[in-house]
């Protein structure tokens, strides 16, 4: 699906989900120790909070309302279909020795019905079919989704204010972290605690969520900023922010103040590549093929690490090759997926959208 509001391309945000996918699929290839994959679900978080705020708050500007059955319907017909089928895929894999390990019907159980994260927390990786263990970013976001519309709508109905409701918002940013320090630094728990739970992770979420409320790239007109100091100044220290996360191994701020850091500086930096596409660094991202690997990015989540756990069983060649070989076979994968799960879904979406709409319009024209 492509980036879009209000029947507008947003610039940029395909090649940022397509960078944010390769950054995870490289270091599920084995450069895991170099290259930083958490920050693509991380960016994969902000970018999901950024536009699917932003198409609520078109919505409510343009409708009056922000239909709640829209939503969960959109949503629904968005995510659950690729979701289980590459899960189905994945365990019968698992439970014929397509790949290593083994399945077990709690575990299963639990990312099937979107709490494999706490599932992770309480019993580790064991049980799940190998390569499905990002199903657990999936249960953050499906949490975060059944309650911040409704928050989202009291916020518009209660605070006036575009810039007070950001404020709110950055303020549950700043009481996540909060809660993030007090387990690490009182109760000690483990990494997967912090890495993997929604009450954790929730602000990478909401950190685009703000930015889509308040001083929107896309909606809220052009930045009183001049351009040279977005390009030349602004984003280039976001990207240093960005940098020292990377370098700063202490565990103790990864899993505290890393993820607030990251969402901050992610802030700018998508303002930039939304207002100024054809700065020459941000022109990859507007690129075909950056456009055709975001088009492909969730189905190309879910199926790749599946993907890399059959050829790392049964293709003993170099991880090199295991990788190339790997991405491509994701690719194809991930488009027949998109092309005949995704594509009709997206259109029973409109059908559906357009009989809805059909019925408000009737409803409120028998009550005038």
């Amino acid at each position: 699906m492509k980036a879009k509001a209000a029947g507008f391309h947003i610039p940029s945000l395909d090649g940022l989900r397509a960078v944010s996918f390769l950054i995870v699929f490289v270091a599920h290839a084995g450069l895991g120790d170099v290259v930083p994959g958490g920050f693509g679900v991380t960016v994969f978080f902000f970018l999901s909070g950024y536009l699917i705020t932003t198409l609520m708050r078109l919505e409510q500007e343009e409708h009056g309302r922000i239909s709640l059955k829209q939503f969960y319907l959109r949503r629904a017909l968005r995510i659950l279909p690729p979701f289980y089928l590459v899960l189905g895929a994945a365990t019968l894999l698992a439970m014929v020795g397509g790949v290593a390990g083994g399945v077990t019907a709690p575990a299963v159980t639990a990312q099937a019905m979107h709490y494999a994260n706490y599932y992770i927390v309480s019993h580790g990786h064991d049980g799940m079919a190998d390569g499905t263990g990002v199903y657990w970013s999936l249960a953050v976001e499906e949490h975060f989704y059944l309650v911040f519309p409704l928050a989202y709508i009291a916020l518009r109905r209660w605070v006036r204010g575009t810039g007070t409701q950001a404020a709110i918002l950055y303020g549950l940013c700043a009481v996540v972290l909060g809660w993030r320090i007090f387990l690490i630094d009182h109760l000690h728990v483990a990494m997967d605690r912090t890495y993997v739970a929604s009450d954790t992770r929730v602000d990478s979420i909401l950190f685009g969520c703000a930015l889509a409320v308040h001083n929107n790239p896309m909606i809220d007109g052009p930045s009183r900023i001049p351009r040279a100091v977005w390009t030349w100044a602004i984003t280039p220290v976001a990207t240093m922010v960005l940098l020292f996360t990377f370098l700063d191994r202490d565990p103790a701020f990864r899993e505290t103040f890393r993820y607030t850091l990251q969402g901050l500086a992610l802030t700018p930096i998508f303002i930039a590549v939304i207002r100024h596409p054809e700065w020459l660094p941000f022109r990859p991202l507007n690129s075909r093929i950056a456009s055709f690997i975001g088009v492909l990015s969730y189905s190309l989540y879910l199926v790749h690490q599946v993907i890399l756990g059959v050829l790392h069983a049964h293709l003993h060649v170099p991880p090199l090759v295991q990788g190339i070989v790997g991405l491509a076979l994701s690719v194809g994968v991930a488009w027949l997926i998109y092309r005949l799960v995704e594509k009709p879904c997206a259109v029973l979406r409109k059908r559906l959208s357009r009989v809805d709409l059909k019925a408000s319009q009737a409803a409120a024209t028998e009550t005038r």
